[in-house]
């Protein structure tokens, strides 16, 4: 009995009364409005001003329009997720799983800043993000689209339906609800921008991009079958307390999160597949290119051009930032001298007086003539 007694079973919102969401409720306008004037400072004035060139350089000016607002989209959501997470932690497990706490609870002892003054804050913050992306982003996919658009009306809702004159009895549950979803958003959906954000920086990595969107794709399942488990779990321990409008919309709306959630991890498995590819293409094409064979060498001495009939491994090596290639002197249609055996073994030419002095100046190694580096298309 002791030991029920200090440790209560955390059935919260089937028995205790919650009370009003918040003082803040009625200014939830204004709130949004910060938050939309907030990320218009931070993309403008910080991440487009200065920030984002200084950090990544060239990888974000030669991006396309298209992509540099998704770019800066992602920091954004991302950084903001990140922040949600720190603040709201704390007052969303008190209020949605803990038997004591209500909105009405001190943020700290003695402050006057309730648990649900801090909830309906990240509330709208979420929301703003969201509002942001649909009115900043070039490009949006429906699936994204509905997603957004559903959460921002659901989540204002939730909050309006709480005010006076409406003021539903099963409102605040609701609410507890659509902070439930707004918390997996922000944990499972948060790794996404990342892997995007890695994608922008390092696109030829292939084989680190697939495994950044193989975790994606498994970290947006997990958090859609937990978020389902959660949500279902106290949905059902508050059945009593809800309408029947509620009992309908709820699941149908859960149903359309999760199609959403689904639809993304289906997305980060084919770009997984799509990186996976690009590696075994990139494998393929570097065992090809150390493939020995007969390849042909030409040389320009400004006396004649030598034509090698070997392998390169054998005529060319990287020194020094150059190319060093063995030179050949050819033989003169006029010369009278007889063939001079050097070079490769088996290999004759005829020289010329001259160029037998030439040769004996060196050694007896023919001369080495460099040549600057050849760049992949050939040209010097």
């Amino acid at each position: 009995m002791e030991i029920h007694a200090r440790h209560p079973r955390p059935i919260p919102l089937g028995t205790k009364e919650l009370g009003p969401i918040s003082n803040l409720a009625p200014f939830s306008a204004l709130i949004i409005s910060i938050v939309l004037v907030i990320c218009f400072f931070v993309r403008f004035y910080i991440l487009e001003g200065f920030l984002i060139r200084r950090l990544y350089g060239s990888i974000y000016t030669e991006m396309s329009e298209l992509n540099r607002r998704g770019f800066v989209n992602h920091h954004i959501a991302g950084a903001t997720k990140v922040i949600i997470l720190i603040v709201a932690a704390y007052p969303f497990i008190s209020v949605a799983f803990c038997k004591g706490p209500s909105f009405n609870t001190p943020f700290v002892h003695g402050s006057p800043v309730t648990l649900g003054d801090i909830l309906i804050v990240v509330a709208q913050m979420l929301i703003g993000i969201y509002i942001f992306e649909l009115i900043y982003r070039v490009k949006l996919s429906p699936v994204a689209v509905m997603h957004h658009v559903g959460t921002i009306f659901i989540g204002q809702a939730a909050i309006a339906i709480s005010l006076r004159p409406l003021r539903e009895p099963d409102a605040y549950v609701e609410f507890v609800l659509c902070t439930v979803w707004g918390a997996f958003d922000a944990v499972f959906e948060l790794f996404p921008h990342v892997a995007i954000i890695l994608y922008r920086i390092f696109p030829e990595r292939h084989h680190f991009l697939s495994k950044v969107f193989l975790i994606s794709c498994f970290t947006t399942a997990l958090g859609t079958i937990t978020e389902t488990v959660v949500t279902m779990w106290l949905f059902a321990s508050t059945w009593d307390r809800w309408r029947l409008a509620f009992k309908i919309v709820t699941p149908v709306l859960h149903v359309a999160f999760s199609a959403a959630q689904i639809h993304g991890s289906l997305v980060f498995w084919r770009m997984y597949r799509r990186q996976q590819r690009f590696q075994r293409e990139a494998d393929s094409e570097a065992k090809d290119s150390f493939v020995g064979g007969e390849s042909s060498v030409k040389v320009n001495t400004g006396l004649a051009t030598v034509e090698l009939r070997v392998p390169v491994f054998d005529t060319i090596e990287k020194a020094d930032g150059v190319f060093s290639a063995t030179v050949i002197p050819l033989h003169s249609p006029n010369s009278d001298v007889d063939n001079t055996r050097m070079g490769r073994e088996g290999t004759g030419n005829a020289v010329s007086q001259d160029q037998t002095a030439t040769l004996k100046k060196f050694g007896t190694q023919p001369p080495t003539w460099k040549c600057p580096r050849i760049d992949p298309c050939g040209q010097i």
